[in-house]
């Protein structure tokens, strides 16, 4: 599936969006790896417009402000905020509690192999 996130760097009165693609399930069948994946795709999609035509530098999920928000046409939004800008990503078709309790697992358990680097 494709997710689309809207970008706004910190210094910047505009906002951009850009999409992830790769994830492989729908949100409501979504596991932890999945949640990964999107979060992830969020921070490096957020790299990607402040330093562009560089190469990708390693992702970790730590020091990042997170919320899951209803939408008003329905479903939730991630939104992450971290010194560079923040990020919505969504809408997603998914219980917020569940979506919630996934982000939180997934911020509290370090990717293998764990990075030295953090957005």
């Amino acid at each position: 599936m494709t997710v689309s996130v809207d970008i706004c760097l910190r210094g910047s009165n505009v906002a951009t969006t850009v999409t992830i693609d790769g994830i492989g399930r729908e949100p409501g069948a979504w596991t932890d790896d999945d949640v990964r994946l999107v979060l992830e795709g969020m921070l490096r999609a957020m790299d990607r417009l402040k330093r562009p035509g560089e190469s990708d530098r390693a992702v970790t999920l730590r020091g990042l402000s997170w919320i899951v928000n209803p939408y008003e046409d329905g479903g939730v939004v991630i939104a992450i905020e971290i010194t560079l800008g923040a990020a919505v990503a969504g809408p997603f078709e998914i219980d917020k509690a569940a979506l919630d309790a996934m982000i939180a697992r997934v911020i509290a358990r370090p990717a293998s192999p764990p990075s030295t680097i953090v957005h």
